[in-house]
């Protein structure tokens, strides 16, 4: 079991040390310009590495669009319970809903699964992070402003890199020699530079109210692991799918719904930031116990 144990820390380990000099060059005020990565990842990054992973993946579409479903249903899972337990709590929805229902799947579950799952685990996860990224930047975006607006949706290249993909991939089609490897390369930057974004913006959150931190934190967890049951009970995944769609789940709260709160609600600023901190904090210990008894 010791040796078990040692083998998923080297598997969380390597993320958490990409995270950790994020998080130094924050302290040591090196330059580093979170919007124009994040700007880089999501515009050139993600189209790149979900082509890259997908059209060189040989996955079962229907098992990939039922992944795809699954991360819908565990969105929108986490959305209404979120909903109804703000409300028992007395808490604000337009501040703390958004941060409830989005995990971090990008930043930390495709490392993971790619370092616990090898390429078939990360294919899935994309399933999971395409819906997840979708939902961030439409409702996740609209519950924090009060706005419904789909021009982000149908500008976004993460939707036509995911068709282009179910394209090839149905069709049995492989990009261009030249083209595949320059989306390899281009691909290869977004999971560093997602660590590295991540650990860099955690060192520059403002932190309030750590009780509610924790308690917010503890009732992401229960929602998730019920979440992750229903759902590998209800699609009947095993193997690289179930263990994708658990990680995905047990994932901590996305560290891009801070900048919506920020900016539309920024009275709860400090709280959510304080969340996020000790939702990612607990990955620590939540990612390697399941990675031992639930994987």
């Amino acid at each position: 079991m010791e040796q078990l144990f040692l083998s998923v820390l080297n598997v969380v380990l390597p993320v958490l040390i990409c995270v950790g000099i994020g998080y130094g060059l924050a302290l040591t005020k090196s330059p580093f310009d979170n919007k124009v990565v994040g700007g880089i990842v999501s515009r050139v990054g993600y189209p790149t590495l979900i082509l890259s992973h997908l059209a060189g993946t040989k996955l079962n579409v229907g098992t990939f669009l039922d992944m795809m479903s699954a991360a819908a249903l565990a969105v929108a899972s986490f959305g209404v319970l979120g909903f109804v337990a703000l409300r028992l709590l007395r808490l604000p929805v337009r501040a703390f809903l958004t941060p409830l229902m989005h995990g971090n799947v990008g930043n930390i579950g495709l490392p993971i699964t790619l370092l616990a799952l090898g390429d078939a685990g990360m294919a899935y996860t994309m399933a999971f992070v395409v819906v997840v990224l979708i939902s961030i930047f439409t409702v996740g975006m609209w519950i924090p402003a009060g706005v419904f607006s789909v021009r982000k949706l149908v500008t976004s290249p993460i939707i036509y890199a995911v068709a282009l993909s179910l394209i090839l991939m149905a069709t049995g089609t492989s990009l261009p020699q030249p083209i595949a490897k320059s989306f390899d390369i281009l691909g290869g930057l977004s999971i560093p530079l997602m660590l590295l974004t991540l650990g860099h913006t955690l060192a520059t959150l403002r932190i309030a109210s750590l009780g509610r931190a924790v308690l917010l934190t503890g009732l992401h967890l229960v929602m998730a692991v019920g979440i992750a049951m229903g759902l590998v009970w209800l699609f009947g995944f095993t193997g690289a799918e179930r263990g994708a769609l658990i990680l995905c789940c047990l994932m901590p709260s996305s560290v891009a719904t801070y900048l919506f709160i920020d900016q539309h609600v920024p009275e709860y600023g400090p709280d959510v930031a304080g969340f996020i901190l000790v939702s990612t904090l607990t990955t620590i210990l939540v990612l390697p116990l399941a990675l031992t008894y639930w994987i």
